[in-house]
């Protein structure tokens, strides 16, 4: 496994003239130590198509300095960054490559850009001597190895936050250096400033005409780019295709809450190509909607027990010791890892295999050219109500079917199914939103109100099948299955209490005003 640290730093314009202010009088800070001058030789790694960057992703393998090696970025947010480290090699590391997979998609690698910087390292340190931030003054020449053969060099300050580090130091860092003068760098990164300085002339006139022209033609510019129907549809299904690729590498390295957010990308996507089956053709859509149907239902065996061990932790935690009898933490918790190791191998060798990586192909050729029918053309105020509002009589009438059953197995798989109505709906407002504005979002904020009631509900379904299972085991064991019971009969009664508080809900969702304001 890949070292990592986040990497929280900032950067700023200089020049060989540009001498540091004291910064010894920033607030919190002892001293100011120098750790003298390192050469620093990297070689930034892409596809021919800048894939990678693009993303804002950064792959290099350098040399020099105290932590030469292969180095793998993803953004995290502004000027935030999570650095994957592995040993210096001849070769990518394999590690990386399954981290890459998804962008990569079997094109090669190639050497893009080869940076060498003179870096003067300066810590800024308390009254212990324990380092707060590193400043470094970067002497940088950048030579173009890929599709150019442009040079530049500049100078650059980076003020990079110690691990555990305030982010407040580096505020009050930025202001002593703007009152130096000292101005923060337009560019985020020293690739994406090469890549800028050293591109082609060709290239660099006139790129944000080009890449504003780019986002008019396919829908994905600013608001005034997005004029129609289909437009705004194409905008939403981009978002959520893009999201998948970018959430790949964080379910990879099994971060919180990543697998939850790919499969709610996936979901929505596939939503959307239902939901708006009037502005794009579904004899084309059909087949990937299928696909993300299966994504989906692969990446739900991990969620689903990862939701599943937190609620019965939960459950489990509020109960006073007394009623807690025999080995109960210890069997829950044998049986979570068996399950979830299982569910975690299997979701990564998903996203391994050929039918994944042939999914996101079809997603790219689908946005590409994508199937519009006349509708598309239509104003997005005409077109996308109509499908909302389809969405909601969906709903509506699976809600109604599952009120009326008596409580029991029949009812809980109606009440599921218009869980996922809800979603449908909710969904169908989200991707409209930017078209509709304010009446989309209270909308769609009524519909997730019914999707979480229904969401408990079903959560507890599921984990009133999990402790019958877990008593049956304990009671197999010879041990006491009282506190497994006492959890399922405080699950049913949940559950109950969720049924009753639904007719509530439902009629808040269901006014003819929220409605009245999409146009129904």
């Amino acid at each position: 496994m890949a070292d990592s640290k986040r990497e929280i730093e900032r950067k700023y314009e200089a020049t060989a003239r540009t001498r540091l202010p004291d910064l010894s009088r920033v607030a919190g800070v002892s001293a100011v130590v120098h750790r003298g001058v390192s050469e620093l030789d990297a070689v930034y790694h892409d596809t021919e198509d800048l894939r990678l960057a693009a993303g804002s992703l950064t792959l290099r393998r350098r040399t020099g300095g105290s932590d030469a090696g292969w180095h793998l970025k993803f953004p995290v947010a502004s000027g935030i960054r999570d650095e994957l480290q592995e040993p210096l090699s001849d070769t990518l590391p394999r590690s990386f490559a399954g981290l890459l997979r998804s962008r990569l998609r079997g094109s090669e690698l190639v050497p893009v850009v080869r940076l060498r910087t003179a870096r003067d390292v300066h810590h800024l340190v308390d009254a212990e001597g324990a380092p707060l931030a590193e400043v470094a003054v970067d002497t940088v020449r950048a030579e173009r190895l890929t599709g150019g053969d442009g040079t530049a060099a500049w100078t650059e300050i980076e003020v990079e936050l110690a691990e555990n580090g305030d982010p407040a130091l580096l505020d009050a860092v930025e202001r002593r250096l703007r009152k130096a003068g000292v101005r923060p760098s337009a560019l985020p990164s020293k690739l994406a400033r090469a890549l800028a300085e050293t591109a082609p002339e060709r290239n660099r006139k006139g790129g944000e005409d080009r890449k504003g022209g780019k986002d008019r033609e396919k829908g994905t510019g600013g608001a005034t780019a997005r004029r129609t129907a289909g437009d705004h549809v194409l905008a939403y299904i981009r978002r959520q295709a893009e999201t998948i690729v970018a959430l790949d590498p964080a379910v990879r390295r099994d971060l919180p809450d990543s697998v939850h957010q790919m499969r709610v990308a996936t979901r929505r996507l596939r939503s959307a190509l239902r939901t708006y089956r009037r502005i794009l053709d579904r004899s084309v859509t059909d087949p990937v909607g299928d696909e993300l149907k299966w994504l989906a239902a692969e990446l739900g065996i991990d969620r689903d027990q990862e939701v599943l061990d937190a609620r019965l932790r939960a459950c489990l935690a509020v109960l006073p010791r007394t009623l807690v009898l025999g080995p109960v933490h210890s069997r829950l918790r044998i049986w979570s890892v068996t399950r979830r190791g299982g569910s975690r191998h299997r979701t990564v060798a998903v996203l391994d295999g050929k039918r994944y990586l042939a999914l996101l192909e079809h997603l790219d050729t689908l946005l590409a050219a994508p199937p519009l029918l006349p509708d598309a053309s239509r104003a997005p105020e005409r077109a996308l109500p109509r499908a909302v509002l389809k969405e909601y009589a969906r709903l509506a009438a699976r809600v109604g079917r599952a009120l009326e059953l008596p409580p029991g197995h029949d009812r809980d798989l109606a009440l599921h199914d218009a869980r996922k109505a809800a979603k449908r709906a909710r969904y169908a407002a989200e991707a409209a939103r930017p078209a509709l504005g304010k009446p989309a979002e209270r909308f769609a904020e009524r519909m997730k109100a019914v999707q979480t009631l229904l969401g408990d509900h079903q959560d507890s379904v599921v984990a009133r099948d999990a402790l019958r299972t877990l008593a049956a085991q304990a009671h197999a064991a010879g041990e006491s299955a009282f506190t497994w019971g006492l959890l399922y009969g405080r699950e049913e009664a949940a559950a109950a209490a969720g049924e009753r508080e639904l007719s509530g809900v439902w009629e808040r969702a269901s006014r003819p005003r929220v409605r009245a304001a999409l146009g129904g």
